[in-house]
């Protein structure tokens, strides 16, 4: 069986390169390069785990169509086991992100698909019960899942899992109340900073951390290239992640999780998690997508382990 158990959505990623400064209507706009990659926070977040090492199995929900047999080539071309992925018997294709990265911002365009399908029937929690640990992405996406997400998180507590939750972005900006029903049965909640205080109801980032760390037993909150933030009852980290030149940033955020899970179930020191999180954050911006970087995993280590050192920490991680 899997260590991890990633219950999530899954599609490929469009990225459009190079767009000019302005976009206007009913022209034709050029861009000037084109990747076209494994996409959605939870598949990005299942590769690279298992690319740090951790066994992962993943759940999801696909198509009939290319766009998901791609995708889930992706992973199983590094190992992640896929058996449990169900293709829907509708005429409801996996979905798509187009992606364009403009100036400092960055537009998602995305067409959810099978994302909005998947409900708790599809999910064999025997297989997912089998694992040490439940991670889930993508909470406001999973429309016909949601009601039962609390059901699914509160099951893999009573069998001895732990757990991670990642809420992503909510499209229709509401962020329900139903969450704070989840996060009591979440060990470690990873949302940026935009989203911690959207969900706390604030505008001030120290106050959400507050609020939210008394509903988790850990938050963490990523903050790009500022310094991330992570507290556990009333101890409280904070760590900058090291330079890195940024080809592309999609995708970060799962990296950041995927590293900071991989420690986190062998019983690493949070403040390491966090450090080793960070590092892992800024070696995949140096790529295109979200997976691309760690397709190298001999450069991964490396730039992984040059920077652990820089950082005064011990004995690397990881192993080759």
């Amino acid at each position: 069986m899997s260590e991890v158990c990633v219950v999530g959505e899954i599609n490929l990623d469009l990225i459009l390169y190079g767009l000019p400064k302005d976009l206007p209507p009913d022209r034709e706009v050029l861009a000037s390069g084109l990747a076209f990659t494994l996409g959605s926070s939870s598949a990005i977040f299942a590769h690279n785990l298992h690319v740090l090492g951790t066994q992962v199995g993943f759940i999801s929900k696909i198509g009939g169509d290319p766009l998901g047999k791609m995708a889930l080539d992706r992973l199983s071309v590094v190992g992640v086991d896929t058996s449990c992925v169900k293709q829907g018997t509708s005429k409801t294709s996996t979905g798509l992100t187009v992606v364009l990265p403009h100036a400092h911002d960055r537009y998602m365009l995305t067409y959810p698909g099978t994302m909005f399908e998947m409900q708790y029937s599809d999910i064999d929690m025997d297989y997912v019960l089998g694992a040490r640990h439940l991670h889930l992405s993508s909470f406001f996406l999973h429309r016909a899942l949601r009601p039962r997400i609390p059901d699914l998180f509160r099951q893999a507590k009573e069998a001895g899992l732990t757990t991670s939750l990642d809420t992503n972005d909510d499209p229709e900006d509401l962020w329900g109340l139903d969450l704070n029903e989840v996060l009591k049965y979440v060990d470690v909640f990873l949302p940026n900073e935009r989203e911690a205080k959207k969900i706390a109801r604030t505008e001030d980032p120290s106050q959400a951390l507050n609020q939210l760390a008394g509903l988790a037993k850990v938050v963490v909150i990523k903050r790009g290239s500022s310094p991330s933030l992570c507290r556990s009852g009333n101890q409280e980290w904070s760590c900058a992640p090291p330079f890195a030149e940024v080809v592309d940033d999609v995708g970060a955020g799962d990296t950041f999780d995927s590293a900071f899970v991989h420690l986190y179930l062998r019983g690493a020191k949070l403040d390491d998690c966090l450090a080793f999180a960070n590092i892992a954050a800024a070696y995949s911006v140096t790529k295109a997508g979200g997976t691309e970087a760690f397709r190298d995993r001999a450069d991964l280590f490396s730039f992984m382990r040059r920077q652990w050192a820089a950082m005064g920490k011990g004995a690397f991680p990881l192993h080759d």
